[in-house]
Parts: C-alpha cells; structure tokens; sequence
C-alpha cells in the first residue's frame, strides 16, 4: 500500500473515532463541564477529607458526593415539590370562585391597598355583576400562571436529574483525580509550554472565584431573608429560603421576587407594618448583600460585568437547563478571563519579535 494512502487512512480512522467520541459524549456536555467546575471548586474540601481518609480516595469522593447530595439535590427536590403542590392548591382554590362567583363584597384589605385600591374595589363590583367577564379574567389568569408554574416545576425536577447525573460524575473525577491532573499539567505544557501552565492556573482560579461569588453570594442572600422572614412570621420560611437561594443567581430581580411577595402577602393579611419591615429588610438588607459580598468574593480572579451575569444565567439556562444558571456565568467569565491572557501574552510578543526583525 501506499504510505500516502496509509497514512490518509490513518487520519480517516483517528477523525472517525474522535466524531463518534463526541457524538456519545454530546448530551453529556452540560452536566460533565458543570461537574468539572464542582471538581475545581471543591478540590481543597476534597484533599482535606482524602488527608481525613487516609488515602482513600473512593471513601473521600463517596463523602464529597454525599454532601453535594444534601446541599444541592435536597434543597431542589423540596423546592420542586412545593410548587407542585403550590399549583394544585391554587388550582382547587380558584376553582369554587370559577363555579360560584366571587363574593358580594370584596376583602377589606383591597380597598386600602395605595394608590389602586379603590379602583380595585370598583372592579371587584362589576365582576361580581357581570358573570361573563369575571370568568374570562379567572380563564386569562388561571392558565398562563398555571402553565408558568409548571415549567418551573419541570425545570426544577429537569435541574435535580441534571444534579444527581453531575454527583455521579464528580465520584468518579475525584476518584481518580490524580491521574486526571496529571494529564491536564502534562497536556498543557505539551500544547503550550509556559502559557499552558499558567493558563491552567488561571482557569483554576477563575472558576473558583466565580462559583464562589456566585453561590456565596446567593447563601448570604438566603440567610439574610430567612432571617428577615422569621422576624416578619412569615409562613413557609423553608420554601421561602431555598427559593431565595436559587433566584438570587438571576441579576436584578431574582430575589426581590420573594421578598416582594412576602410584603404583599402581609399586607394583605392586614400587617402593615410588618409589610414595611419586609420591604425595607428586602431593599437594604437581602438586596444589598448582593453590591457588598460578591465584589469581595470574585475579587481574587476578575470583576464580572452585569451584562455577562445576565447573558450567562439566561443563555446558561437555555443551553444546559437548569445547572445552566451557575454553569453560563462561569463559562463566560472563564472565557473573558483567557481571552484577555491571550491577549496580553501575544502584545507581549510583538516588541520582542521587532527588536530580532532585520535590519
């Protein structure tokens, strides 16, 4: 044969293999980088426990993905299955008032909500006179919010087999985490020599500041408004906190959702004050966590702009579903990051490569 067609076939036979790679490894994408990013992000708790084992590196990854499973399979699991339940129960409350009509006259608290309370009032008469209109509301209502309820609930219930596949995975990374270190120090300077070091430094650091900026900040915000929900009596303070945690990776509005609803549910059970106690613990105290800690949490590696906090929470989510809201900001920081690495290591090349060009 000849050594041009051998060798051809050599690289037809390495392509096919790594596209078939790639092909059983596609649906697993998601779930295997954000187990990577859990690896980074831990590692120290792991070597503390493998020091604690002994050596024993299946006891230790066996502990690390027990406590993933408390931390973050748990809290989703009772999430998802309260709004579950939350939708039945409003779906059995709001189906007498579909059949019998609203009452005569409306709750007292209506009509001293500010600014649209009196308005409200009115409205609530001329529902209750016309019949036709009261039911097209209820039907206008009813179903978007139930539909928007279950989405949510599919993507929680999508986002705990995502986590549980994700712990399988991190058992078997850190498992053998060795070797895999060795092969990524080894890989990287083979590639690219000095920069393939440093790059993977960076990228350690990196995705470490980010997920604790990211997840740091969220607890600190859910701590702060169940403490605030606690004082205010609250119910479902539990609920109230996990959702709070994951809502608070979403920039802008993510957990002002839930202390707001918890100032109106107030307010409508005739606590003002306690309302305003919610609102103000809400703006300068759970919201605010978020322009103090994360600086301090993310500092260590490099600043995240808003702009890619929002496209890397909704992009994430739409790529990788629910693991999508800590996965997208990492990704594109860690991206942003070795870019500009990049950047600054060719700019500082071109000088060099003037000063041997000929004269």
């Amino acid at each position: 044969m000849n050594p041009g067609h051998k060798q051809l076939i050599q690289i037809a036979l390495v392509a096919l293999l790594l596209v078939g790679c790639i092909a059983v490894l596609l649906p697993f994408t998601g779930t295997l980088l954000f187990a990577i990013v859990i690896c980074v992000t831990t590692l120290p708790i792991r070597n503390r426990l493998l020091r604690i084992c002994r050596g024993r590196s299946n006891l230790a990854a066996l502990l690390v993905s027990i406590l993933l499973l408390l931390l973050l399979v748990a809290p989703v699991a009772l999430l998802s299955g309260s709004i579950a339940d939350g939708v039945e129960l409003a779906i059995r409350y709001l189906k007498p008032l579909m059949e019998n009509g609203l009452p005569a006259e409306p709750p007292a608290w209506l009509a001293r909500l500010p600014i649209v309370g009196r308005d409200a009032s009115t409205y609530w008469h001329e529902l209750v006179a016309s019949r036709e209109e009261m039911n097209n509301l209820l039907h206008q209502f009813v179903d978007p919010t139930r539909k928007l309820a279950l989405a949510t609930a599919a993507l929680l219930a999508q986002g705990l087999l995502q986590l549980v596949l994700v712990i399988f995975f991190v058992f078997f990374i850190f498992r053998d985490a060795h070797l895999y270190a060795d092969a990524l120090h080894i890989g990287s300077r083979t590639l690219a020599g000095d920069l393939g070091e440093r790059m993977l430094a960076l990228v350690e650091g990196t995705v470490t500041g980010v997920m604790v900026g990211i997840v740091g900040t969220a607890a600190a915000q859910s701590v702060v408004a169940m403490i605030g929900f606690l004082i205010a009596g609250v119910p479902g303070v539990v609920i109230l906190t996990v959702a709070t945690f994951f809502l608070s990776m979403v920039p802008v509005v993510g957990a002002t959702l839930i202390w707001l609803g918890a100032a109106v549910w107030l307010y409508s059970e005739g606590q003002t004050g306690w309302a305003v106690f919610m609102v103000l613990w809400g703006m300068f105290g759970i919201s605010s966590v978020d322009n103090f800690i994360k600086p301090i949490l993310i500092s260590r590696t490099s600043s995240l702009p808003l702009l890619l906090i929002v496209v890397g929470v909704f992009g994430g989510v739409l790529v990788f579903g629910f693991i999508g809201l800590f996965l997208g900001p990492t990704l594109l920081a860690l991206g942003q990051v070795l870019i500009g690495e990049w950047l600054a290591h060719a700019d500082a090349q071109v000088p060099a490569a003037e000063e041997h060009r000929p004269r």
